[in-house]
């Protein structure tokens, strides 16, 4: 751990730490000594931090104010994205917004930017979310500030909502539908793991690109079995083709109020982006975590529109 008294002066400022991710990577500053702010589109939220992070909204219409903002920050964490297009919130506008933060770090004198990607992005990509975040690395490498681009796979934790609404549905449903085979692999990366290797890279000076998976790699009906075992559950495993199973997702989330599962998602699952080529950058265990929270997991189910669409 880096040496409190000598960081106390220092600020770096990390995206959306009242979320998922970046609430990780900020507590991991706090207690490194650093001072955390954070720009937000969710000032609404309650902070998870007793006001020991000082908190500010994007201001992506207003460059002046986002420079004022990123005024004195060595380091910028930033976790921003969308999960799916929604109304005016889209992956082209989710990739204008990222490019004014940038231009505006650079403005305002930041020194480092470490940036959540995925595993895999490609500008050639015909998945929009993939081929975003490849148009967001790119103009980050441009912008001529040192950098780290760090590309996790699945994230896990007590608030991720993918793995927490399976075992919601598999506490609750006679069945759960499996897109295709389910013989696609995935390797999810607990999500204090990746904080740790954000913010490592956040005192390096060189620049660099991480994949970011966990030590365990698993085929998609793997993963649904092995989080129905953990709880219990009796519900039956069924693979339906992947049309069908986004209809029914549709289906199920009609009357959830929520986006349950889009194409895009199970075609990038599909294609085995969500793993990679390089060693394990994670250490903690699914399956060893699955068992020790599996009395909370699936609880209550977590609407994906109520936690970033709607206001």
């Amino acid at each position: 751990m880096a040496n409190a008294s000598s960081n106390k002066s220092e600020l770096n400022v990390v995206t959306g730490a009242f979320g998922y991710t970046g609430k990780y990577i900020a507590r991991r500053l706090l207690a490194d000594g650093i001072r955390v702010k954070t720009l937000t589109g969710h000032l609404e939220r309650p902070d998870p931090f007793g006001g020991q992070v000082a908190a500010a909204p994007f201001n992506f219409d207003d460059p002046p104010a986002l420079i004022d903002q990123l005024s004195g920050a060595s380091t910028l964490y930033n976790t921003y994205w969308v999960r799916f297009s929604r109304g005016e919130v889209t992956f082209d506008r989710a990739v204008e917004n990222t490019r004014t933060l940038i231009q505006a770090a650079k403005d305002a004198g930041v020194g480092r930017i470490v940036h959540v990607s995925i595993t895999n992005p490609s500008l050639n990509s015909s998945l929009p979310y993939f081929r975003g975040k490849a148009q967001v690395e790119e103009a980050i490498i441009d912008s001529g500030i040192s950098y780290a681009i760090i590309r996790p796979t699945v994230i896990f934790g007590i608030e991720d909502i993918l793995i927490n609404n399976i075992a919601w549905m598999l506490r609750r449903f006679p069945i759960f539908v499996v897109p295709g085979g389910g013989g696609y692999r995935f390797q999810p990366i607990f999500v204090e793991d990746l904080a740790g290797l954000a913010v490592d890279a956040g005192g390096q000076e060189d620049n660099l690109v991480l994949d970011a998976a966990g030590p365990e790699t698993y085929t998609f009906d793997e993963f649904v079995r092995l989080v129905g075992r953990t709880m219990g559950s009796r519900t039956k495993i069924v693979h339906l083709p992947a049309s069908l199973a986004l209809g029914l997702s549709k289906f199920v989330g009609y009357f959830l109020g929520d986006v349950v599962l889009t194409r895009d998602e199970v075609t990038g699952l599909m294609s085995d982006l969500l793993i990679s080529n390089a060693p394990p950058a994670g250490n903690t265990s699914l399956k060893s975590w699955l068992t020790a929270n599996v009395a909370t997991l699936g609880g209550s189910y977590t609407s994906e529109l109520d936690r970033h669409y709607r206001r």
